[in-house]
């Protein structure tokens, strides 16, 4: 939902203006070009905004049952992404990119297919690299962590230092060499031959602070390329 209003509420929103030179008129009217872009880009943000934090919040009363019987891991994507603070900053950060894209591109129909480029490419960085490094991992040697916990990565240890991942052709072979014919688990097996099994997770109790750390940056990048959109007008548009 977010790349949609992103691609078909922010990117025409000057683009269609720019393309058509509609934008002329607008500028004769004595409102200037800062006060048309912003009466323009801030009244439709915050509705945008604000219709995805009622959303989300909707969403949230309606998984108030999956939550309590521990049926929802609070940082799958499902969750997390469609959350009060994530989801309202992540729909304003899609309306901004789509924005500055039709700023810069000024035809609706390239605005629009690269605003859903940008914002695909941001929210798979997000998702696979950026947010789990939000605060320090924490570490485990027990093979039962909490439910709730967002698993980063497991490995083995010998000797105190790292011998291979937990999972892999590497954890196969070895397995296959030490115990072709063991009826022990995998974790019993190795153990027995000194190596240690490690996992880095982030704890469920982590989900609130790592949704306003998400969504303050988002907003920050928000107003960062509003601010953008607007001075290109300001200085670059004719």
């Amino acid at each position: 939902m977010p790349a949609l209003i992103g691609a078909f509420a922010g990117a025409p929103l000057l683009a269609r203006e720019l393309e058509t030179g509609t934008f002329r008129f607008a500028w004769t009217q004595g409102i200037g070009r800062w006060r048309w872009t912003l009466a323009k880009l801030v009244l439709l943000a915050v509705v945008v905004a604000a219709a995805a934090g009622a959303f989300s919040v909707l969403y949230s009363w309606y998984n108030q049952p999956f939550f309590a019987a521990g049926y929802a891991i609070p940082f799958s994507t499902r969750v997390f992404d469609l959350r009060e603070v994530a989801f309202a900053a992540w729909t304003l950060a899609a309306f901004s990119i789509g924005a500055l894209a039709g700023m810069l591109i000024r035809r609706v129909v390239p605005a629009i297919a690269a605003t859903l480029t940008a914002y695909a490419g941001l929210a798979l960085a997000t998702a696979l690299y950026l947010r789990q490094h939000y605060m320090t991992p924490l570490l485990t040697s027990n093979p039962n962590p909490p439910g709730s916990a967002w698993i980063i990565s497991q490995w083995y240890t010998k000797g105190g230092k790292f011998a291979f991942p937990a999972r892999g052709t590497q954890t196969i072979n070895t397995l296959q060499h030490l115990c072709p014919s063991s009826r022990l688990s995998n974790a019993q097996c190795l153990s027995q031959h000194g190596y240690t099994w490690w996992e880095s997770y982030q704890p469920g109790s982590r989900f609130w602070p790592f949704q306003w750390i998400e969504g303050g940056w988002l907003l920050a990048l928000s107003v960062l390329l509003i601010a953008a959109t607007v001075w290109l007008v300001r200085r670059r548009a004719a």
